[in-house]
C-alpha cells in the first residue's frame, strides 16, 4: 500500500498541482498586500480618507462608539463587516484579471506553436540511397 501511495504522490499531475497551490498561495499574499497597502490607501485618499477595512454595521450586542476598530466591535457583538468584504472582493477581481491575462497569453503562445508547419520527417537512409540509385539509373542512356 505504501508503494502504491508513493506512485500516486509522485505522479506528474500531483506534483504539478502541489507546485500550483504553493505558488497560488504566495501570489494571493502578494495580491492581498497590493490591495491593502497600495490600492486601498489610494482609494481612501481619493474618497477623503476612507478605510474600507473598518467599515461595518453592528448587528447585536453592546453598542460601540463610531470609529471603533472592527476587532473591538466584533468583541462587543455580531457585526456585518461589509468593508472587509469589499476589500476581499477587490482582491478577487485583481487575481481573476491577472489569471485571465496569463491564460490568454498562454493560449496565444500555444496557438502560434500549433500554426507552425510541421517539418516532414527525414526519410530513412536506405530510402535516400534507393532514390539516388533510381536517379542515376534514370540519367543513364538505355
Amino acid at each position: 500500500m505504501l508503494e502504491e501511495f508513493k506512485k500516486f504522490a509522485m505522479r506528474g499531475n500531483v506534483v504539478d498541482l502541489a507546485v500550483g497551490v504553493i505558488i497560488g498561495a504566495a501570489f494571493g499574499a502578494i495580491v492581498s498586500s497590493l490591495v491593502a497597502d497600495l490600492i486601498m490607501p489610494i482609494i481612501g485618499a481619493v474618497t477623503g480618507g476612507l478605510d474600507f477595512s473598518n467599515y461595518y454595521t453592528q448587528m447585536t450586542g453592546t453598542k460601540v462608539a463610531a470609529g471603533t476598530p472592527l476587532p473591538d466591535a466584533k468583541k462587543a457583538g455580531a457585526v456585518l463587516a461589509w468593508g472587509n468584504f469589499l476589500t476581499i472582493v477587490i482582491n478577487f477581481v485583481i487575481i481573476a484579471w491577472v489569471l485571465f491575462l496569463a491564460v490568454r497569453a498562454i493560449n496565444r503562445l500555444q496557438r502560434k506553436e500549433d500554426e507552425k508547419p510541421a517539418k516532414p520527417p527525414e526519410a530513412p537512409r536506405s530510402e535516400v540511397l534507393l532514390q539516388e540509385i533510381r536517379d542515376i539509373l534514370a540519367r543513364k542512356p538505355a
